[in-house]
């Protein structure tokens, strides 16, 4: 399928998951107007400061300028005023996790990706039974994880029973372990092989024991960043739909953010607007994530070979802490930005710095390679002026304070 077919492909998806509705949180909601080049014209820094300090929230318009204009510094205390207001306490939480894949067969296709292998190919690709998959699990477990984020390709060959499967033996060999599964993506791909609608898939994802789902997917919710990187994804407004459905099921979620690559300024500030909404209607985000796009080995590497510094990072997590004023938490991606970045990004908005991540394939296959240890975990907090805690799932228990 040649590039303007899978462009067309992935309009015609837009048009109609908007048909089906998901009005209240359908991208689009601000974008064209940001577009305008005199979108900011008129806004002023001390508004912004006085509705910061007043707990107020601020315009997409005054989003933008704080991205695109706002003094670094400035942005960091603004961050850190809502960071104290929903984390009152100087305690940065983390946990001990893994992450390994169930398969990496796929067929989205997204230009960013090194992780994938395309379906039959039978040097490189594999998808591991429920059995495999808990033995890969249980060396984790044996070195002290107790989260597992589980994710993996776009498999046609996979039957929701295979998922519930995977959650049943969760919870059979591992109860003390919190099984954090699975993304949107994966979610329309069990729509594809059931044929149920998600309300059903997250009604037997929930009785079978699953409470929350990573924000994996969501990349940039802005449709026309989206043909660009990953044509043959689902839109923005179905990823949006899918968490809807998992938090009318009871199921909490996190929101996400990958920047950095062909998207503009308004493109983000779009994001932020849709997942705002969304948190407004329905409260099931537990946290937001950002990290940067990482070149390596990927289609998009020969046109953007490097991605973008820490100071970019810290900006990005300030602007979200500050734009997501309903969101409790705010996670600064270490793995995905450095442990120096991490460990400043304490002080742009951040109370949680992630997990020890025991296993990770997908960055690693993008040659970025990254790792820490619970004790040094504990150290790079204390050394950023916090009290560490650790918490024992991603509904953000604490279990320990050290």
């Amino acid at each position: 399928m040649s590039s303007p077919e899978l462009v067309e492909k992935a309009r015609d998806r837009v048009r109609l998951a908007r048909s089906e509705g998901g009005e209240n949180a359908v991208p689009g909601l601000v974008l064209e107007r940001l577009l305008d080049p005199a979108a900011t014209n008129g806004v002023e820094l001390k508004t912004i400061v006085d509705k910061v300090d007043a707990g107020g929230r601020i315009t997409p318009e005054e989003g933008l300028w704080l991205l695109t204009d706002a003094p670094l510094l400035m942005l960091g205390e603004m961050a850190r005023i809502w960071q104290r207001r929903h984390n009152p306490e100087p305690r940065v939480t983390f946990v001990i996790d893994t992450n390994p894949n169930y398969t990496n067969f796929c067929d989205a296709d997204c230009l960013f990706c090194a992780f994938y292998r395309k379906p039959g190919d039978t040097e490189e690709g594999y998808s591991h039974s429920v059995d495999e998959l808990m033995e890969l699990v249980g060396r984790s477990v044996d070195r002290g994880a107790t989260t597992v984020l589980l994710q993996g390709g776009l498999h046609d060959d996979l039957s929701m029973d295979y998922y519930l499967d995977v959650i049943h033996a969760f919870v059979e060999r591992y109860p003390d372990v919190h099984p954090h599964l699975w993304s949107a993506p994966e979610i329309g791909k069990m729509r594809e092989v059931s044929g149920l609608t998600y309300n059903e898939i997250f009604a037997q994802l929930y009785e079978a024991g699953q409470r929350t789902m990573p924000g994996g997917g969501a990349e940039l919710l802005s449709d026309r960043v989206r043909a660009r990187i990953s044509p043959k994804k689902q839109s923005s407004a179905e990823w949006l739909d899918i968490h809807r459905a998992a938090h009318g099921q009871g199921l909490k979620t996190t929101g996400t953010m990958m920047y950095g690559h062909v998207e503009q300024p308004p493109d983000i500030i779009e994001h932020l607007e849709c997942l705002r909404a969304l948190q407004d209607d329905t409260g099931g985000f537990t946290a937001f994530i950002p990290w940067s796009y990482k070149p390596g080995h990927t289609p998009m590497q020969r046109q953007f070979p490097e991605y973008p510094g820490p100071t970019v990072y810290l900006r990005m997590l300030a602007l979200s802490r500050v734009y997501l004023d309903n969101f409790a938490h705010v996670q600064a991606s270490w793995f995905s930005d450095g442990k120096k970045a991490g460990q400043a990004a304490l002080h742009f908005g951040c109370d949680d710095f992630g997990g020890t991540l025991i296993e990770e394939n997908v960055l690693y296959e993008a040659d970025h390679d990254v790792s820490t240890t619970p004790d040094e975990t504990i150290e790079i907090i204390r050394e950023a002026g916090f009290t560490p805690a650790r918490r024992r799932n991603p509904l953000y228990d604490v279990v320990e304070t050290y």
